[in-house]
């Protein structure tokens, strides 16, 4: 039976140890047809550019000639090579880990990083390089990274040879800064004299002899700009309509991938992926969208481990990366703004290509961002306008969470786990909702500050509830489903996790303020017929299982609850 590859990233090694590989190779080919040697390409974190980098590395390393035919025979280019196959050195840089504690540890770091990857490049081509130990020892000796590069660029050049070079996680460590909030810091590294910025000008002289092409990832533009004139050669192909589906798995191969790894029970498991994982598209124009890979390849392997739905939907080390998000909505602004798209579940913006770190906290860039970071995609452009959208399921989900942790934060919330999660197993399996509205508002509502109760309405009160209904793992509560007759508020859903669940759950939402308690009567009458319209929908009229209810809030401290 095939292997999931979970976490891997070896081309080699999942081609040689039996692992799947989704064939992406195709666009080995699209990217030497490219108007560039030199690319830029950035994706969300755990999106499959690590394992795209070792399959160009391995196809263009003039090492692997003879294992060609065994590594990319039966794949699109092995049928179908371009002339440049086996014809690099390859030279491969990553720059994450770095020291960021201050500038002379990070330099200092981002010097060893260069070193350590040029002494493999030495090992790996000893037998094609003259001199490689007086090469090592020179370059050992030196501490300014320029000429370090420069040292390897002349023994390159004197061996007649090129180099393709790969840059992987090129904003990592200036990521870190930015979420540290330090404007000095970042500006000395990579403004005018900063040595990331003489770094990468040294690149750009090394492209007039031996550097022949060059491919750069990470998951922000965040460094185009203040680079732009020491580096002004690299096409940023990011939104490029043709390379839409390079990374991420379509709808098709994530069909044929289920039955690679021998699940039959396609038609139901594909539905919920789709919900969960599907939904990234990366140019306005383009025609599919895209899974995040690592979330089903993780879902599958615990799938295939257990014979049953995994008990956690997203794997940590990606709410660790979304953990980002807390350090970048420090300031007032972008935190209004984030709940601003937590309640619209979208929001109407251009996306910024390149990022000045000036205006790091302008709103154009700070969505942008987000949308970098596939915490919001593109979901269509209409009039020239760009509507993003909350990719998935499990977006939503870090949404909700970290909405919840910032109510607790700011309001000194405390409750027992235990009692929000019995209030929604009452609401479950017995079919009482009131348990769970007593606990919003007696825990939450009534603890909400004033500054709160200025963005109140029906909106805001539906994150809160889809906040605390998320912590349970019972219900997989969907906001404004379409029906024949309308949206309904909430709708909420049996977890693919807990298939027993008696009850699932209609709900009409209202919010009054307490002056305006006298239109209560009038708005519980109309929110009774939009929720007798609603379940008479198709797929909702037979149901016994669906309860149907009013909920009206009144103020942040009163509520009345009518089931139909």
């Amino acid at each position: 039976m095939i292997k999931i590859p979970y976490g891997m990233s070896n081309f080699r090694a999942m081609r040689e140890e039996g692992y799947l590989y989704v064939d992406k190779t195709m666009y080995i080919e699209k990217i030497e047809n490219l108007n560039s040697k030199y690319l830029f390409f950035i994706r969300p974190r755990r999106f499959g550019k690590s394992l795209f980098l070792s399959t160009l590395e391995n196809y263009y390393d003039i090492n692997n000639e003879k294992d060609f035919e065994k590594l990319f025979g039966d794949l699109y280019i092995g049928k179908n090579p371009t002339k440049l196959k086996n014809s690099y050195m390859i030279l491969k840089l990553n720059f994450s880990g770095l020291n960021t504690e201050n500038k002379d540890q990070l330099k200092e770091s981002f010097l060893l990083s260069v070193k350590n990857s040029i002494n493999a490049f030495l090992n790996r081509y000893e037998g094609i390089l003259e001199n490689t130990e007086e090469i090592r020892k020179k370059i050992d000796q030196t501490t300014d990274i320029n000429a370090v590069v420069m040292t390897l660029i002349n023994a390159i050049e004197k061996a007649g040879k090129k180099i393709y070079l790969i840059i992987d996680e090129y904003d990592h460590f200036a990521n870190d800064i930015i979420a540290m909030g330090d404007n000095e810091f970042y500006r000395e590294i990579v403004r005018a004299s900063g040595f990331v910025r003489d770094f990468y000008e040294t690149l750009k002289i090394g492209t007039e002899s031996v550097i022949d092409r060059i491919f750069i990832t990470g998951i922000s533009p965040i460094m185009l700009d203040d680079l732009t004139s020491g580096f002004n050669i690299a096409l940023n192909v990011t939104m490029d309509l043709s390379l839409n589906e390079m990374l991420g798995f379509t709808e098709e191969e994530v069909e044929k991938v289920l039955e690679e790894v021998g699940i039959e029970e396609k038609e139901e498991l594909i539905d919920n992926l789709r919900e969960l994982y599907d939904g990234y598209k990366f140019n306005k124009n383009a025609k599919r969208r895209v899974y995040n890979p690592d979330m089903v390849l993780y879902f599958l392997a615990q799938y295939k481990n257990t014979g049953g739905y995994p008990e956690y939907l997203v794997d940590d080390n990606v709410k660790t990366d979304y953990g980002r998000l807390n350090r970048l909505t420090m300031n007032e602004e972008n935190r209004a703004l984030l709940e601003r798209i937590i309640k619209e579940e979208g929001i109407v913006a251009e996306i910024v290509t390149k990022f000045s770190f000036d205006r790091m906290y302008d709103e154009e860039y700070f969505i942008s961002l987000l949308f970098y970071m596939g915490l919001l995609t593109i979901k269509d452009s209409v009039y020239n306008v760009t509507k993003l959208v909350i990719p998935n399921y499990i977006i939503k989900t870090i949404f909700w969470e970290y909405f919840e942790r910032k109510l607790k934060e700011e309001n000194n919330i405390k409750y027992e786990i235990e009692e929000i999660a019995k209030a929604t197993w009452q609401m479950a399996f017995q079919g009482e909702i009131k348990p769970f509205v007593e606990f919003i508002s007696t825990n939450i509502l009534r603890r909400l500050s004033n500054r709160d109760m200025v963005k109140f309405d029906e909106k805001y009160i539906k994150v809160i509830l889809f906040s605390y209904l998320t912590i349970s793992n019972v219900y997989r509560p969907i906001s404004e489903r379409e029906t024949e007759e309308g949206y309904i508020d909430i709708y909420l859903e049996r977890d693919i996790r807990i298939p027993d669940v008696k009850y699932e759950w209609l709900i009409e939402l209202k919010y009054v303020k307490k002056s305006e308690k006298d239109k209560v009567e009038k708005i519980r009458e109309e929110g009774i017929e939009q929720l007798k319209r609603y379940g008479e929908s198709k797929g909702l009229q037979e149901r016994k299982d669906v309860k149907q209810v009013l909920i009206i809030f009144i103020g942040k401290d009163e509520y009345q609850i009518t089931e139909v």
